[in-house]
């Protein structure tokens, strides 16, 4: 027999060795990642809710949602354990410096002035733009 003949089933034997490994060191990860989870851990739910490990049992967590909201979750459901301080900056929201804050202004005013915070006339940018518009329209066959 020719070796030609064995190879794709080589082939594919070794794609699905490969395979089930990746998928075994998932699963030993995310087996670690909840077995690190202690009280007073931030989480993640792979439904995206966010809570504070109050107590781990062996199959499920309790965990505090709001102050004194309690509920219990399937050690399963944990998505990701966070760092403290990314947990802080998720639940509490990010606080941003003065400089790193966007300008957004309270009304429409802003934008419909005669000049930008950048100093350019609007009117005349708009009159400008309408003349170019014309000039480039004007050359179409009627």
């Amino acid at each position: 027999m020719d070796i030609a003949v064995f190879f794709p089933f080589l082939l594919l034997i070794g794609v699905m060795f490969f395979m089930t490994r990746s998928a075994k060191n998932r699963q030993r990860q995310a087996l670690q990642m909840r077995e690190s989870m202690q009280p007073g851990t931030g989480v993640r739910t792979i439904g995206g809710l966010y809570g504070l490990v109050k107590e781990v049992r062996e199959d499920t967590i309790l965990l505090e949602i709001e102050p004194g909201v309690h509920a219990v979750y399937a050690k399963n459901a944990v998505g990701a354990v966070l760092e403290d301080d990314e947990y802080e900056r998720i639940v509490n929201g990010e606080t941003l410096s003065k400089g790193d804050a966007p300008v957004v202004p309270d009304d429409a005013s802003s934008l419909t002035s005669e000049t930008s915070e950048a100093g350019v006339d609007l009117e005349k940018q708009a009159d400008a733009d309408a003349k170019a518009d014309g000039e480039r329209g004007s050359g179409s066959a009627s």
